[in-house]
């Protein structure tokens, strides 16, 4: 498993293994910035999952299937899976 140091995540998350929460892109210019993704409570993010994107955002209470890409937001509640 691999979380960014400035991924935010929230209260009673289940996050199985091999998931990445990563940057986009890394340069040192973006140091200062959040660069890793916001997981809110609730979330269940399944293995192998890779999550991108300092402006991405998982919505409280989503699930994220297995083998997931993700560099986009997620509603709450939503269910994203690999088809």
């Amino acid at each position: 498993m691999v979380i960014g140091e400035t991924a935010i995540i929230g209260h009673h998350v289940k996050i199985y293994q091999g998931v990445t929460i990563g940057a986009l892109s890394v340069q040192k210019s973006d140091a200062d910035q959040k660069r890793h993704p916001t997981v809110e409570d609730y979330c269940v993010i399944y293995a192998h999952a890779t999550i991108l994107g300092g402006n991405t955002t998982i919505g409280h209470h989503a699930i994220i299937g297995g083998n997931v890409w993700l560099t986009h937001s997620v509603l709450p509640h939503a269910k994203v899976q690999c088809f």
